[in-house]
C-alpha cells in the first residue's frame, strides 16, 4: 500500500492512497505526519490507519503529477525539524565506482584506499549475526534540513560553484521521532541523493562538501515492509531522449549492512532522537552515471523507477546564478 501527499484540485493539502490511476483521498488528516500521529495515538499500524480514513473522493494521479501537485510523501511544517542524512559504501559493488573516483595516481598497488577499507569493514561486520548486536558503523554524511528537499517534478538546483550535478538512485527511509524520543519508521521511498561527484573526486575529504546539495524523494511512500531485493532503472533524459540508463539494485539483500544496523548507527546519537523531528535517511547506491563518463547539463531530467514504488521520480537539473559572493560576510 503506497501513500502520497498532494495539493488537491481545490488547492488544499491532502494525503491519499495510490490505487491504479487514482489517488484515494483520506479524511481527517492533511499531512502524512498528521496520519502518523493519529496512528500512534490509536495504537494502529500506519497502513491500517490510512485504510480506515479512506473516502470516496479521488484525484487523477497522472494529472496531479503533470501539474506538479504531488509533494514529497512526507515533510515537516518547520523545515528546521527535518534532518536529511545518508550512508555510503553500503551496497555490494559500490566500492568499485567510489574507488575509481578516489584512486591515487601513485602509491603501492596493494594498498587499500580509505573507500575500500570502509567497504571491507562493512562486508565483514555490517550484518551482525547475533540479534540485538551492533555491527560496524558505516560512512555517514549530512545533506541538509527540510528546506533542501524538493518534490517530484521540481528542479534540483546546481549551484554556481558546483563542479557537477549527478544523480544517485537510492532507497530512503522515512522516520518520525515520537513523543518519548523513539524513532518510528513511517516507510520507504525512492530517492535521488543528488551530489557533486567531481568535487568529491578532487579529494575524499571534500565528501562533506559534495553532499551539501538538494535531494528528492517520492512520489510514493511504501508503508510496511519492502522486498529484500529491489531492481530499478536510473535514466537521464536530454531534450526528451534517453542519453544514459542503467539498472540498479538496492534492498538489504544487495547491501553489506542490514537496514537495522544503519538505523542504529544514525539514531544512537541523542540529538537525532528529538521528539517531533522528521528524518530522511538515504541508504546508498552502486550506480552512478559519472562512472560511465556522463556529464550532466542544465535541463537534463533524472528519472528513477523501481517496483514496488509506483510512479517514477523525475527531477530536472537547473543551473543557478551565484547567490553568495566572496567577502560577502559583513562585520557588525
Amino acid at each position: 500500500m503506497n501513500l502520497v501527499q498532494i495539493v488537491d484540485s481545490k488547492g488544499k493539502r491532502r494525503v491519499g492512497l495510490v490505487g491504479g490511476g487514482s489517488i484515494v483521498l483520506l479524511k481527517k488528516v492533511a499531512t502524512t505526519l498528521d496520519l502518523a500521529r493519529m496512528a500512534l495515538k490509536e495504537g494502529k499500524k500506519l497502513a491500517a490507519m490510512a485504510s480506515s480514513l479512506a473516502t470516496s473522493s479521488t484525484e487523477d494521479y497522472a494529472q496531479a503529477l503533470k501539474e506538479r501537485r504531488v509533494l514529497t510523501p512526507v515533510d515537516h511544517p518547520d523545515p528546521a525539524h527535518c534532518i536529511i542524512t545518508g550512508t555510503g559504501l553500503t551496497h555490494l559493488g559500490s566500492a568499485s565506482a567510489r574507488d575509481g573516483m578516489h584512486k591515487k595516481l601513485s602509491g603501492a598497488a596493494e594498498e587499500l584506499t580509505d573507500s575500500l577499507k570502509m567497504f571491507k569493514m562493512g562486508l565483514e561486520g555490517g550484518k551482525p549475526k547475533a540479534k540485538g548486536e551492533a555491527g560496524v558503523q558505516p560512512e555517514w554524511f549530512y545533506k541538509g534540513d527540510g528546506s533542501w528537499l524538493v518534490g517530484p517534478g521540481q528542479p534540483l538546483p546546481k549551484p554556481s560553484f558546483a563542479l557537477d550535478g549527478g544523480e544517485e538512485p537510492e532507497l530512503a527511509g522515512l522516520y518520525m521521532i515520537d513523543d518519548k524520543g523513539k524513532p518510528v519508521r513511517l516507510g520507504f521511498a525512492l530517492g535521488n541523493e543528488y551530489s557533486d561527484h567531481v568535487t568529491e573526486r578532487q579529494n575524499y575529504l571534500y565528501l562533506a562538501h559534495s553532499k551539501l546539495r538538494h535531494s528528492s524523494i517520492g512520489p510514493e511512500m511504501v508503508m510496511g515492509k519492502i522486498p529484500g531485493s529491489i531492481e530499478g532503472m536510473s535514466r537521464i533524459l536530454r531534450g526528451g531522449k534517453v542519453i544514459w540508463e542503467k539498472p540498479f539494485l538496492t534492498g538489504e539483500a544487495n547491501m553489506s549492512h542490514t537496514l537495522a544496523n544503519l538505523e542504529y548507527h544514525h539514531f544512537k546519537y541523542d540529538g537525532f532522537r528529538r521528539p517531533g523531528d522528521l528524518h530522511i535517511h538515504y541508504f546508498g547506491t552502486a550506480t552512478l552515471s559519472i562512472a560511465d563518463g556522463v556529464n550532466t547539463e542544465d535541463g537534463d531530467v533524472f528519472e528513477i523507477v523501481a517496483d514496488p514504488f509506483g510512479a517514477p521520480l523525475r527531477n530536472p537539473l537547473k543551473a543557478m546564478k551565484p547567490g553568495f559572493k566572496p567577502e560577502g560576510v559583513k562585520a557588525l
